[in-house]
């Protein structure tokens, strides 16, 4: 066997090769190709899955209190920035001018219900008069017929048979008119003379002025409509004159809480009610919040604006449009305060998976 021989500081290296490089290599070299496009196909059939949104923020119902009269602030019961529950005292308007209205209505209320009462015995009184007028009429009118008999005899004179007649058409004239008397009273009494003085339109009319002046009673202390926290409360001071809806400082609620989102229209494809969501709040680095797609707008922010675009002459300039997408937020005891305003991130899960048919025309 030949030897083959070296230099001095030579390195040799063998000439056999293992027989598995030449396969191994072609193998490494498909498989990183399979590799990077099952990773391809599958990011691209999970592409349109989730909706990403950086225009978010955080919503809270709000409300500018304020009262439906119109009265002087008596009294503050909050200061600014204290949690109130529904039903607590926010101020007091002075009530001195509703108490004597009040007390006037009620004054008022009592009187009518009396006036009523009388109204109804005066006209069984004049059921009465009625009765005892034609029994006058009928004894005229037994005079007249009997005068009537004699004066052609020569019984009676001319001029006491003309007093007969006339006293006979006086008193049935008499007795017309207080029957119409009676009629027009049992109109007033609603056609039932015996009926309950509280159903009649006059009591009711004063019963309502009494109702409404103890509703402007009731709302001179105004109260919270739902929990939450006030602010803004140096606006209203004791001794201000606060007219009927003038707002007197601002509630904002701790627990109606949503999340809008204004993704552009182009990206709601897949997205619809019911989808989970996943929510990043700035201030709150690192938390994640669930919610769910509560509603999605039915008209772009654009539609509502005082001049909305117009295409009237061709020359324009498409813009893609935002929708409104309100999102309920799961919360929970202890989670931190989320206050109406701030940014927030929101990942939509629309579940939508990509198919092959959808690069068909």
């Amino acid at each position: 066997m030949a030897s083959a021989t070296t230099a001095p500081g030579t390195i040799t290296v063998g000439a056999r090769r293992r027989p598995g490089v030449k396969v191994l290599r072609p193998l490494l070299m498909i498989g990183g190709i399979v590799v990077v496009a099952v990773g391809a196909t599958a990011w691209w059939l999970n592409g349109g899955r989730y909706v990403s949104v950086d225009d978010a923020y955080v919503r809270a119902a709000k409300l500018a209190v304020s009262d439906d009269i119109s009265g002087i602030i008596g009294e503050v019961d909050v200061h600014e920035g204290q949690h109130v529950k529904a039903g607590d005292v926010l101020f007091r308007l002075r009530d001195r001018q509703v108490r004597i209205a009040l007390a006037g209505a009620r004054a008022n209320l009592a009187q009518t219900a009396l006036t009523l009462e009388s109204m109804q015995r005066d006209y069984r009184r004049m059921l009465s008069d009625v009765t005892t007028r034609e029994a006058q009429v009928d004894a005229d009118q037994a005079n007249f017929d009997r005068y009537a008999g004699l004066v052609k005899s020569g019984g009676v004179t001319r001029a006491e048979y003309d007093d007969a007649r006339f006293k006979l058409a006086s008193d049935k004239a008499a007795v017309e008119s207080l029957k119409e008397q009676a009629t027009v009273q049992l109109a007033r009494l609603g056609g039932n003379p015996a009926a309950d003085v509280t159903t009649l339109p006059q009591y009711q009319q004063a019963e309502a002025q009494v109702e409404e002046y103890q509703r402007q009673m009731d709302h001179t202390v105004v109260r919270a409509p739902f929990s939450g926290i006030v602010t803004n409360v140096e606006s209203a001071q004791p001794g201000m004159y606060l007219a009927a809806s003038q707002a007197a400082f601002g509630l904002v609620s701790d627990e109606h809480v949503w999340i809008e989102a204004n993704p552009k229209e182009t990206e709601l494809t897949w997205v619809k009610l019911g989808d989970p969501v996943e929510v990043r709040v700035d201030t709150y680095p690192g938390r994640v919040w669930h919610g769910t797609v509560e509603s999605i707008a039915p008209a772009a922010t654009s539609e509502f604006s005082v001049l909305p675009a117009q295409n009237s002459s061709g020359n324009w300039v498409k813009v893609v449009q935002r929708l409104p997408v309100r999102i309920r937020l799961d919360r929970k005891p202890g989670d931190p305060v989320l206050s109406a305003g701030m940014s927030v991130e929101a990942d939509i899960d629309t579940g939508h998976t990509r198919h092959f048919s959808d690069l068909l025309p």
